[in-house]
């Protein structure tokens, strides 16, 4: 893993960059809530030491250089001046430290996907391509328990038992979406506000809404996960704008 010139100290250089990219992005989706929400990025082979965002930093001033780097085993993590949000602690420690597979953990209170955790029947219907992307490959969490510290995280964590579901829709909360790298996590996040958006404005109209089969739906997500290069050339896409704008996220 590649280090910068400017901060020699820091490891797993690209990988900061690339997490501190897609904080700037989504507070310009205004999928970001205040200075809450957390994502993070696993950095050893066991996937407990992790990247994450500053105690109650806003997302848009989010720096490659002050991701903290915290590990899921060592409660002393939460002792001294850079210790995570408690919260961040719970939910991100929870399953860096039970979902070996989730290298990437990212958490936020969207507007159209926490809108979908709000209703009694928050199932995502395969009404359009977008949503084909998670048919079969999401959990609904119906036990929410109160702000996510340790009990609560570990709890989360316990639904992803189904490697196959990378995406966990928070019943009266938000959202919470893992993947193996942070282009991919993003761009999953991305879709599925998106499709959450589409889906709901398609009930506010009161018309019979036109689901598509589940084979077509298995089949579409099937070519989706295959398609070459989709999530890291939306994130380099979005890098090459922010740099373009002399943004700092880099630094």
């Amino acid at each position: 893993m590649a280090k910068s010139n400017l901060h020699p100290n820091m490891d797993y250089w690209e990988e900061r960059v690339d997490l501190a990219a897609t904080f700037r992005w989504t507070v310009r989706l205004n999928m970001h809530e205040a200075v809450a929400n957390h994502f993070s990025f696993a950095i050893n082979e066991g996937g407990t030491k992790f990247l994450i965002n500053p105690n109650q930093m806003h997302f848009s001033r989010v720096k490659a250089s002050n991701l903290l780097v915290v590990n899921a085993n060592d409660p002393s993590s939460m002792e001294g001046p850079d210790a995570p949000d408690p919260t961040a602690w719970g939910l991100h420690g929870g399953l860096h430290r039970h979902c070996k597979h989730a290298r990437c953990v990212m958490h936020v209170h969207s507007p159209y996907a926490t809108a979908l955790a709000a209703l009694a029947d928050s199932n995502l219907p395969a009404v359009d391509q977008n949503a084909c992307m998670f048919f079969n490959r999401y959990v609904i969490d119906e036990s929410y328990g109160g702000l996510a510290f340790e009990k609560e995280g570990e709890r989360c964590a316990a639904l992803f038992d189904d490697p196959k579901k990378k995406v966990m829709i928070m019943g009266n909360h938000g959202i919470l979406i893992i993947g193996a790298t942070v282009a991919e996590t993003f761009n999953r996040m991305f879709y599925l506000e998106r499709a959450c958006q589409t889906y709901l404005l398609a009930l506010q109209t009161g018309q019979k809404l036109r689901i598509l089969e589940d084979s077509i739906a298995e089949k579409t997500a099937q070519a989706i996960e295959n398609y070459p290069e989709q999530g890291s050339r939306h994130l380099a896409e979005l890098k090459t704008i922010l740099n373009e704008e002399g943004s700092n996220y880099a630094s």
